[in-house]
């Protein structure tokens, strides 16, 4: 979906496919008429723009095959989809039965990461529609936490650069701008905005900037104005924004109120628990350890990492932070220049909620996801931009 700003500017809104497990070629071609397709539909649009996410075996098949490229391009344009942005965080295995920390591997420290962004690159270049020329992709914020020294850092900035020039020279090619942004994720290495501002100042290259989940700012419990005002005085360029929303829960030393946290606690992925303490930020890997017994201080709200549908809010005793994506919105896209023109929908974990909110089939499912974008566009438009055809 494209949005014209006050400014005249193209914004771009799409929802991201790793909510569809696939990992091969034949895989992501088969999302697009199950899937895909059928959002559009629901929509009415003629045109729907897709976050894609490409597994390794995928972007491989794509980059090493020029016919192949073509014939997902072709088959793109035939159902009325259009890519400019891709998700580059999960590596592979994201719909497996247990995902949790095998999504931080390879991190920016290991050639397989460089290797695999960089052919997502030359793919992103091919997919473009005609008339874009910029195209962005989100990855890993350099590592998990504890995988991390020195040798590791130095190794993931040179990681960085190298691809910069490679993204150079892609654009001196095929006239198609790439950009990377690493994605701040709680018990990563970059785990806030704050935390980017010193690695993406030292590599200082205009293609590789941030991209701000809302979900995750959230759950840190930062604030999106003072988050986006620190990256734009210190110029980290803001490459792209996954709306999402976190689970929030008001009053954790409630007994009702863990029961109600404990159906969110899944086996799938990892669910990042956070509080703002007196000392600081605490939390935990996991929804389950922040449950334990004084694992948490509980006086003051608890957040998790829990993508939980942006129109949907869990029932009462617990809520969504929808509220930190509007303002966060509002700041990358209602003022006078948008701060980003790519925003990308983000909620993965529709099959890891609690059953009975688990969407039962495919049109469940393509319902949810419409929903979802609806509700962004809604938001878009109350902001002042325009939706196009």
């Amino acid at each position: 979906m494209r949005f014209r700003h006050p400014d005249g500017s193209t914004v771009h809104l799409a929802y991201c496919t790793n909510v569809h497990p696939a990992e091969t070629l034949d895989g992501v071609l088969a999302q697009l008429r199950d899937h895909c397709e059928p959002v559009r539909r629901r929509l009415g649009r003629d045109r729907l723009g897709i976050g894609l996410w490409l597994a390794k075996d995928a972007a491989h098949a794509l980059v090493t095959d020029p016919s192949a490229l073509r014939g997902l391009r072709t088959e793109l344009d035939r159902r009325g989809l259009e890519v400019v942005t891709l998700n580059g965080f999960p590596y592979e295995g994201f719909g497996a039965e247990e995902v949790k920390y095998r999504v931080y591997k390879p991190d920016w420290a290991d050639p397989e990461r460089l290797d695999h962004t960089t052919a997502l690159a030359r793919v992103l270049a091919g997919l473009l529609p005609d008339d874009v020329t910029d195209g962005t992709i989100s990855t890993l914020p350099l590592a998990w936490r504890t995988a991390h020294d020195e040798d590791r850092a130095e190794k993931a900035r040179t990681a960085l650069l190298t691809l910069a020039e490679r993204l150079d020279a892609l654009d001196e090619l095929t006239g198609r701008s790439i950009r990377i942004g690493l994605e701040p994720e709680p018990g990563c290495v970059v785990e806030t905005t704050g935390d980017a501002i010193a690695p993406l100042t030292a590599i200082a290259h205009h293609r590789i900037g941030i991209c701000v989940d809302t979900c995750h700012l959230a759950t840190s419990f930062e604030d999106p104005h003072t988050a986006l005002d620190a990256l734009t005085e210190a110029r980290v360029p803001v490459v792209k924004s996954q709306l999402s929303a976190a689970l929030h829960a008001e009053h954790p030393h409630l007994p009702e109120v863990r029961e109600a946290l404990a159906a969110f606690d899944e086996p799938r992925f990892l669910h990042q628990t956070r509080t703002a303490s007196a000392a600081g930020l605490r939390g935990t890997d996991d929804l389950g350890e922040a449950l334990a017994v004084d694992a948490l201080p509980d006086a003051a709200p608890w957040r998790a990492h829990f993508h939980v549908p942006l129109h949907a809010a869990p029932a009462a005793p617990l809520t969504s932070t929808l509220s930190v994506l509007q303002t966060a919105l509002t700041r990358l896209v209602g003022g006078p220049h948008p701060l980003t023109r790519h925003l990308e929908v983000e909620t993965y974990t529709w099959q890891a909620l609690p059953p009975d909110l688990r969407p039962r089939g495919r049109a469940q499912l393509a319902d949810g996801i419409a929903a979802e974008l609806t509700l962004a566009r809604d938001l878009l438009t109350d902001l002042g931009l325009k939706e196009l055809p």
